[in-house]
């Protein structure tokens, strides 16, 4: 898009905003017209070739009138402190719209580079991606010109760019596929710099005087962050009340703007903070501590501003003592940790203490004394068979552990209505799997070990078959005999004589 579809593009949003009556007689007569309403007639007639047709600050009376009255306060300068509303003294208002008018001559600036690098694109395409800056584009473009002699002006170059940069534009210039423009146009461009130049030039006077006249209007602020942010945050706040009314957190983002890192990484630019960030307390600190830094100044800059606005501390101790406190706590968070102290082990005691007993060391043993069910597992009835009396199975026994006469641990009982059961169906099951078929043998029988045979040797006869059951028939009558409940005895001595009972 071209500088004139720009501004026909703004006219059409003003027109749209405005209220537009349809009056042929006030279109015929261009009476009841508002400026906007104005410029959008006179469309047709503006020329955009022409550098004074589209920015007019350059030859304005406001400019002028700030300029020649910044002028006399300079050369006489006051000393009495101001008394009543600062907003009604006739310098902080030259100061205000001295602010203004530089906020209007950055954009009349913008305006001036648009057209400079709308025409000379032409003869250097490449130049606007080279040179981004403005100013230094416009002082580029006219020590340039329109042959190209970068090696001519190769010394003033590097007074305005670095050095890697001019010899980027020399060697690019030399394979440039612009094309060479006309004397005129050349003249146009070279107008439009010089103005640019010379709007700047008024900018930084309009900055020396707001600086130089800070630590009178606001001196609590000037001795928070300096003279030269202090203006520059006032200009763009709209006064030094309009900045006492902002919180702190948008005192942090007055003059903001996104920057252009040319495809370098942004992991270390620190974005949405202005003005503030360039302060010599932000600069000083570490780079991971900075963002922490400017918030901290943006509170202590509303703070002093708020002082300002109301006279109180005209000589700036508010605002020293504001200061002393953001640099002590800025040198509180960079401040290395303190040294670990290696503390050496305690000198052993040779002598041996003596160990009291009590309540506290007998409740430690009993603690990790062995518990009554642990004795009685370790515990075995005297003449009584074990389950496993030779040990041949390596399983766990639990001694005398709810055995009767056990002593004090018994054996749980179990409540035959918590006890697990199983259905019907599985006992009739588990019945059937048990069940021997084919009647009692010598193998089957279970009385009898599985190994047993009828077949046995014996020296006189050799092989020979006996049965089996008859060595454990003779023993259950011999239990039977002398081990019943109601056997007697055999045999009864009365004195040498022997009776057998009947």
């Amino acid at each position: 898009m071209s500088l004139a579809d720009e501004l026909l593009a703004d006219l059409e949003e003003i027109a749209e905003e405005g209220d537009i009556e349809d009056d042929a007689e006030n279109k015929e007569n261009g009476e009841g017209l508002d400026e906007g309403q104005e410029d959008l007639m006179d469309l047709d007639a503006i020329d955009t070739d022409s550098i004074r047709s589209i920015a007019k600050l350059s030859d304005s009376q406001q400019l002028k009138r700030v300029l020649e009255q910044i002028d006399f306060y300079t050369a006489n300068p006051r000393q009495e402190e101001i008394h009543g509303p600062v907003e009604a003294d006739p310098e902080y208002q030259l100061i205000v719209e001295a602010n203004n008018v530089a906020v209007e001559i950055d954009h009349e600036i913008h305006i001036i580079h648009k057209f400079i690098r709308d025409h000379y694109s032409v003869r250097f395409p490449e130049l606007d991606s080279l040179v981004l800056n403005p100013i230094d584009y416009m002082q580029t473009v006219k020590l340039v010109g329109n042959d190209l002699g970068v090696t001519n002006v190769d010394a003033e170059l590097k007074e305005i760019l670095p050095a890697a940069s001019v010899m980027v534009i020399s060697v690019t210039a030399s394979t440039t596929q612009g094309k060479r423009i006309d004397d005129e146009d050349m003249e146009k461009v070279t107008e439009a710099c010089d103005m640019g130049l010379r709007l700047n030039e008024a900018k930084f006077r309009i900055y020396e005087y707001v600086e130089s006249r800070m630590a009178f209007i606001a001196p609590n602020l000037t001795y928070v962050i300096g003279p030269s942010i202090a203006a520059k945050l006032m200009g763009v706040a709209g006064g030094l009340t309009a900045l006492s009314k902002m919180p702190s957190c948008n005192v942090l983002l007055l003059g903001a703007q996104r920057r252009v890192l040319a495809g370098f990484s942004s992991m270390t630019a620190i974005s949405h903070i202005g003005f503030v960030v360039e302060t010599d307390l932000v600069q000083n600190t570490s780079p991971d501590l900075r963002t922490k830094a400017a918030r901290l100044v943006a509170g202590k800059c509303t703070l002093a501003a708020r002082v300002d606005s109301f006279h109180e501390s005209p000589t700036g101790s508010i605002g020293m003592s504001l200061r002393q406190e953001m640099e002590k706590k800025l040198n509180k968070l960079q401040e290395p940790p303190p040294v670990k102290q290696v503390k050496p082990l305690p000198r052993p005691d040779p002598s041996i203490r003596k160990k009291r007993g009590g309540r506290r060391v007998r409740r430690m043993k009993d603690k990790y004394a062995i518990t009554e069910m642990r004795r009685q597992a370790n515990r075995m009835t005297f003449g009584e068979v074990e389950d496993d009396p030779y040990q041949t199975e390596m399983g766990f026994n639990v001694g005398n552990v709810g055995k009767s006469g056990s002593g004090k641990v018994r054996a749980a009982v179990v409540d035959s209505k918590t006890q697990a059961t199983i259905s019907k169906r599985l006992q009739r099951k588990i019945e059937k799997q048990q069940q021997v078929y084919g009647g009692r043998s010598t193998v089957r029988g279970r009385e009898t070990s599985g190994t047993a045979s009828s077949v046995a040797f014996t020296p006189l006869q050799g092989l020979e078959i006996i049965n089996p059951q008859a060595a454990e028939k003779r023993i259950q009558e011999a239990n039977a005999k002398y081990f019943s409940n109601f056997g007697g005895f055999d045999k009864v001595k009365k004195g040498k004589e022997a009776v057998k009972q009947t």
